[in-house]
This record gives structure tokens, C-alpha cells and sequence, in this order.
């Protein structure tokens, strides 16, 4: 259990450090207007590598690799990509309503947390 947990806190190291340095990069060549385009950006990337890695490592029976590349260096470097792999077995699972319920839920409590989380912190400042 140590060594798993020491392998996610490493991949999870270098994912955070990936999601800056592809944010700074996103930034220098495309200019920042306010859009958030490097976090889009780092969505889209670690979904697709979410998606290849998943059937890559299950193909070639690599899955023990699933902790510090999976949760660890993708987990670290979005947990969007987390939210999307998780969807999409709901959908091919055969489960297409648990899977849009997921991703309202998600989305809708997410974003009501958020708000909650910045209405009390501005109640105690």
C-alpha cells in the first residue's frame, strides 16, 4: 500500500508540474484574452492520453502501471480526464442515463461547491 501510494504521490508530482509548464506554454504562443485556453487545453491533452493509456496498459497487461500513470501523472495533471474515462464506461457499459446523470451532477455540484466554498470565505473575510 506505501509504495502504491508513493508512486501516485510522485506521478502526481510531475502531472501538476506538466499542467503548469503546458499552461505557461499555452499562454506564451497563443496570448492570454481571458479565455481560459491553457486548462482546456490540459482537459483535451490528458482525456486523449487518459483514453490511449487506458486500453494500452489494459492490452499489453501493464495495468499495475495504472497508479502512477493513470491517478498519479494524469490524475495530477487533470482530474478532468479522471471525469471523462468515468463517463464514458457508464456509456459503454450500456448505462447512458447513469452516465449523463454523472456528468450533470458532476458539472452542476462542482460548480455549486465552488460557489458555496467563495460565499463563505467571503462571509469570514
Amino acid at each position: 500500500m506505501f509504495l502504491t501510494t508513493l508512486q501516485v504521490a510522485v506521478g502526481g508530482a510531475l502531472g501538476a508540474a506538466a499542467r503548469y509548464l503546458t499552461g505557461v506554454g499555452v499562454t506564451r504562443a497563443f496570448g492570454f484574452g481571458g479565455f481560459p485556453l491553457g486548462v482546456l487545453t490540459v482537459n483535451i491533452l490528458g482525456s486523449f492520453l487518459m483514453g490511449a493509456l487506458f486500453l494500452l496498459l489494459a492490452r499489453r497487461g501493464l495495468t499495475h502501471l495504472n497508479p502512477f500513470l493513470m491517478t498519479g501523472v494524469l490524475g495530477g495533471f487533470t482530474t478532468f480526464s479522471a471525469f471523462s474515462l468515468e463517463t464514458i464506461t457508464l456509456w459503454d457499459r450500456g448505462q447512458p442515463a447513469q452516465a449523463a446523470l454523472y456528468v450533470v451532477l458532476s458539472v452542476t455540484l462542482s460548480l455549486a461547491a465552488l460557489l458555496a466554498g467563495m460565499w463563505i470565505a467571503r462571509s469570514l473575510a
